[in-house]
């Protein structure tokens, strides 16, 4: 399988790219500075400036793109939506490394997470510059895309277990009412999907 990680410099992006490369794939990494990761096949393009002859034969190209400056926080749609439109009417399918924040409240879709009282403050711009990425996503029917969540809890430090629980577009918790994903065993989670491709134009989510 050939898979490239789009911002693969980022955290998450090289865990990826790691645990892409351990299950033996043909990874491709994108990254806009001198490379970051495990990946000996390196596109150096900013997102923005790849073209569809870039990404021509991945069966796979993951964004893993992400912003916390809260006046940047269209590159999410911006960026998301370049990569829709050079993937537009192949086959290749798009991997998104997602926000929690646009997860629903319960089974009638009506309330997000971020739109509750208790929705931390200081996580609201970057929730809705995900959430209305996510928007713009569900839109298009030109393309293979499968959107992931994590959890609430999304912690760069926390241990690779090898387990996750995969859930769908409701906020979910644990026995122990926690939210929680590592970012070790997201990407074990992406890139399960990366090989099974069981969720083509939907949003899925994991947690612990």
């Amino acid at each position: 399988m050939k898979i490239a990680v789009a911002a693969a410099n980022g955290k998450e992006g090289r865990l990826i790219v790691k645990e892409a490369l351990e299950r033996g794939m043909d990874v491709t990494a994108i990254v806009r500075s001198a490379n970051q990761t495990e990946a000996k096949q390196v596109i150096q393009k900013d997102i923005m400036d790849l073209t569809k002859e870039d990404l021509q034969g991945f069966d796979v190209v993951v964004d893993a793109f992400g912003v916390w400056d809260p006046s940047k926080m269209n590159l999410h749609s911006v960026t998301l939506g370049h990569l829709a439109d050079i993937l537009s009417g192949s086959h290749t399918r798009l991997l998104v490394v997602g926000g929690a924040g646009s997860l629903y409240t319960d089974k009638t879709h009506s309330l997000k997470i971020s739109e509750t009282p208790d929705f931390p403050k200081e996580y609201l711009p970057v929730a809705n510059g995900m959430g209305q990425a996510l928007d713009e996503l569900r839109k298009r029917k030109d393309v293979k895309w499968t959107y992931i969540s994590p959890a609430a809890v999304f912690d760069p430090e926390g241990k690779r277990t090898g387990s996750y629980t995969l859930a769908g577009e409701e906020f979910t918790v644990n026995a122990e009412g926690q939210s929680y994903i590592s970012y070790a065993d997201y990407a074990i989670a992406l890139v399960d999907e990366a090989e099974k491709g069981n969720h083509i134009g939907e949003r899925i989510s994991v947690r612990k």
